[in-house]
């Protein structure tokens, strides 16, 4: 096994160590967890740089050839400073949190908890309403089934029907006068021929 391997090896076991303690809702784990993530992103950057001999000349040759890569190291260092910062931060907190509630582990808020609720019912009634419909009881465009008259005005089909028969019998009566009237209108035209003839 080669050391290259080795070391791909332990950042793996780093970073999975260091995702399932974060995972956990101690904050004490939490703070163990970004460690060694932390350690694994470490690891990760000095894999990334590769071998190379120090930077160190006798001063005769200054040719920069199979050197290792400064950036790297850099980035360690900086990734380790803040690794440091957040670490304390962490630390705060969860001496902050012992002194409050004697505990470090996390707990659901029930406020956060019930505007997420509500959140999620009032999401899914937008979702449910694909049309603006205000009324209520018979007078809705899809009624629910038994649904009250509330105005007293008979069930939406009925008056349909109510209206329909109304109208049948307007037009039915209408085509009766004026049937009454053209024959009207003819008898009075014999009527009127008639009495031109007599004349």
């Amino acid at each position: 096994m080669t050391v290259p391997f080795i070391m791909v090896l332990a950042m793996g076991f780093l970073f999975a160590c260091g995702i399932y303690l974060m995972l956990e809702r101690s904050l004490t784990r939490v703070l163990l967890g970004f460690i060694l993530l932390g350690n694994g992103v470490n690891v990760l950057i000095i894999l990334t740089a590769g071998r190379g001999v120090p930077p160190l000349t006798d001063g005769k040759n200054l040719s920069t050839e199979g050197m290792s890569d400064p950036l790297p190291q850099a980035l360690i260092l900086t990734a380790i400073v803040i690794t440091f910062a957040v670490t304390a931060f962490l630390l705060a907190m969860i001496y902050r949190s012992w002194r409050l509630v004697r505990a470090d582990s996390l707990q659901d808020d029930t406020a956060d908890l019930r505007v997420a609720i509500t959140k999620m019912i009032d999401s899914e009634a937008e979702a449910s309403t694909d049309y603006d419909d205000t009324e209520f009881g018979d007078e809705a465009e899809s009624p629910i089934t038994g649904a009250i008259d509330l105005d007293d005005d008979g069930k939406p089909h009925e008056r349909e029907v109510g209206e329909v028969s109304t109208d049948r019998a307007k037009y039915g009566a209408g085509k009766g006068r004026a049937g009454t009237t053209s024959a009207n209108q003819d008898g009075r035209g014999s009527e009127g021929t008639e009495t031109e003839e007599k004349k």
